[in-house]
């Protein structure tokens, strides 16, 4: 006797045989014993889902003599014909919508709705791959599918719902057909091989599941083929052999040279994969590292490591798309994995640059306070002194303090600079070159950071275009909270002097000194100086008096601890307010 295709044989009978739909099974079911029936139904889904044999059932129910009902007694005439095996019911009409497409072919249809039924309850018309029909003959249908005569049923199946017109689907209830799980897949072939009497191995059923990619009918067609192929013993190797797949212990084995960071053993690995398809092969990878993933037996598949593998693999899939050669694709992708190994994690990362990068940076200590407390001193002691006749020097023991204080705050500011210009170099080497020529540490105190710009025309304008980029490189050098000052050029020293003053009863001359390393808080000292009128004033005139003053001692020690570069002389008038001299 010939032996029967699988997917023949085990075709479902009825609703509960339907493996894997249970919602349309339901929703069927109680339409029929509700007696809530429509006029057309549409059945859409993956291929293999079952779309015609539950067409073939629900007609099957809708013809039973003791229906309609969800299970049909199977004895009946009607029964016997509409057996989904072997459909041959007069009443039930099966058409191919790819070669019974044309107009005249639904013309002949519509004509025979006209007649009532030979031998069943209804005239039920069933109609596959529907999305095939023409333009035409969906027109022509329209009408009777939305008012056929109450003895007519339309069921209709596609797998590409989305090409069928509106009007069509408007005009029927929709039941779309989900994927089979491999679950449910798995559980009914454990079921057919039970009943045939044959051997396997889980694992290459799997391996038939994964082939079938949700098609119960693929997948019965491929356990056909394994069944004759292993000489009704079903195993892995059996199954990788027909499918062309890639064993188990293949993989193990190659992963476990890449986890040894065995660069030889890899290569010699690869070799046997080169006669597999690429792609087919890096499917497999994603399979067994998943699983690989979820087991959790292996602590050396991390979730970290994991993803990166899986990286790697889209990478490479992508890389056949654009029609790169196979075997580099596969070499490349086993070499990046080796890399992926050497990479530590975040984590890791973090803690490293804590304890190792900062601490090899300059430290900046925070003198500016101390220089400015020391300096208030200082100025308050020699005021004092300069009234009277004879003025002391300053210990020289307190300006070199403070002169090593200052140099030792500016070398670490520009230990840091030069690591500005480092970053900067590191991001652009033009634009490092056009800054390290024309951008000079000036000093950084109190979170400013001032520098001298000496660029001109196009480096000018490159360095402005580059602003935010250098901006970023401060703030993580120098700290978030730096503010950048942009200083030129300017004399050390610039004294105005009136032409005309008028001799005063007493002269008190204030001091502004402005230190254009801050551009926003300008460092202001006011220094009055009262100096007794000299017995002779005819003597001396006004100018002499402020250029004697100026050459101080202790005005020039001020001028040198606070780096003041322009001094300007400002004559005190009676209303206490100062009156700049033009």
């Amino acid at each position: 006797m010939e032996q029967q295709a699988l997917a023949l044989k085990y075709r479902p009978m009825d609703f509960d045989a339907l493996v894997g739909q249970e919602a349309v099974s339901r929703t069927l079911s109680l339409a029929l014993d509700s007696k809530r029936l429509s006029h057309a139904y549409l059945f859409s889904g993956l291929r293999g889902s079952g779309k015609t044999s539950s067409a073939r059932i629900f007609a099957r129910a809708l013809q039973c003599d003791n229906g309609p009902c969800s299970k049909p007694c199977g004895h009946c005439p009607n029964c016997v014909a509409a057996n989904p095996h072997k459909m041959s019911h007069i009443d039930i009409i099966e058409l191919d919508g790819a070669s019974n497409r044309k107009i005249d072919d639904i013309r002949d249809l519509i004509e025979q709705t006209k007649y009532h039924p030979n031998m069943g309850r209804f005239k039920i018309f069933i109609i596959d791959e529907v999305h095939m029909l023409t333009r035409e003959a969906f027109n022509a249908l329209l009408k009777t599918l939305e008012e056929p005569p109450e003895y007519v049923k339309f069921i209709l199946a596609t797998t590409d719902p989305l090409k069928l017109p509106a009007t069509i689907l408007s005009r029927t209830q929709h039941f779309r057909f989900k994927r089979i799980s491999d679950k449910n897949i798995f559980e009914h072939l454990k079921k057919i091989l039970q009943l045939e009497q044959i051997t396997y191995q889980e694992e290459a059923l799997n391996m038939l599941i994964r082939s079938g990619a949700g098609s119960l009918r693929d997948t019965l067609t491929l356990l056909d083929q394994a069944i004759i192929y292993s000489n009704y013993n079903i195993t892995a190797d059996v199954c990788a052999n027909m499918l062309g797949l890639i064993n188990t212990q293949s993989l193990n084995l190659l992963f476990e040279s890449i986890f040894t960071q065995d660069r030889e053993a890899v290569l010699k690995t690869l070799e046997g994969f080169f006669e597999y398809e690429c792609e087919m092969l890096l499917d497999e990878m994603s399979i067994f590292l998943k699983d690989k993933l979820l087991k959790g037996e292996d602590s050396r598949y991390s979730t970290l490591v994991v993803d990166r593998f899986f990286r790697i693999i889209t990478q490479a899939k992508e890389l056949l798309f654009l029609g790169s050669e196979n075997s580099f694709v596969l070499t490349l992708s086993a070499f990046k994995m080796l890399e992926a190994l050497k990479v530590e994690s975040i984590d890791k990362a973090i803690a490293y640059l804590e304890k190792g990068f900062f601490e090899q940076l300059p430290k900046i200590e925070n003198v500016e306070p101390k220089v400015k407390s020391q300096a208030s001193q200082i100025l308050q002691k020699n005021a004092q002194d300069s009234i009277r006749e004879s003025q002391e020097p300053i210990q020289p023991s307190n300006v070199e303090l403070q002169d090593s204080t200052k140099e030792s705050a500016q070398d670490n500011a520009q230990a840091l600079f030069a690591l500005l210009t480092k970053k900067i170099y590191a991001h652009n080497y033009d634009l490092g070159e056009i800054f390290s020529k024309n951008v000079h540490f000036v000093s950084f105190k109190d979170n400013v950071l001032n520098w001298e710009t000496l660029a001109e025309g196009k480096e000018r304008e490159r360095l402005k275009h580059a602003y935010s980029i250098i901006k970023n490189y401060v703030l993580e050098v120098f700290g978030m909270q730096t503010q950048i000052i942009n200083d030129t050029k300017a004399p050390k020293q610039s004294l105005e002097i009136p032409q005309n003053i008028e001799s005063p009863t007493a002269s008190t001359i204030p001091l502004e000194a402005s230190n254009t390393q801050q551009h926003d808080e300008d460092l202001q000292t006011q220094v009055q100086l009262k100096q007794p009128i000299p017995q002779n004033t005819e003597s001396k005139s006004p100018k002499d008096e402020i250029l004697e003053m100026l050459q101080s001692p202790l005005l020039k020690d001020v001028q040198e601890l606070l780096e003041i570069r322009q001094v300007k002389v400002r004559q005190f008038s009676n209303n206490s307010s100062l009156d700049p001299i033009q």
